[in-house]
């Protein structure tokens, strides 16, 4: 099943968000990272509506996307982490 671009845009708003919201709040760094997950693989199953290997499937290649395109930006652009809470420098 296609996965639309608003509901696509939906899962970053919300994955974004709510990364922005809790260290807005002073969580600890482990906090940040882990709170954006559990609610973009939830969002991303729902709006898939498939089998779980196939949801893994698609998690796992977004998420390889999403690592490549950090990688990237963040050598041409100087950036110093691919989460902006977490200096690594």
């Amino acid at each position: 099943m296609k996965l639309h671009i608003i509901q696509a845009l939906i899962i970053g708003i919300s994955v974004v968000s709510l990364g922005a919201l809790t260290e807005f709040f002073g969580a600890p760094i482990w906090l940040i990272v882990f709170i954006p997950f559990p609610v973009g693989m939830l969002l991303l199953y729902l709006f898939l509506k498939t089998s779980f290997l196939k949801w893994l499937g698609t998690y796992m290649f977004i998420l390889f996307l999403y690592t490549i395109l950090h990688i990237v930006v963040s050598y041409f652009l100087q950036f110093h982490s691919l989460i902006p809470a977490w200096q690594l420098s």
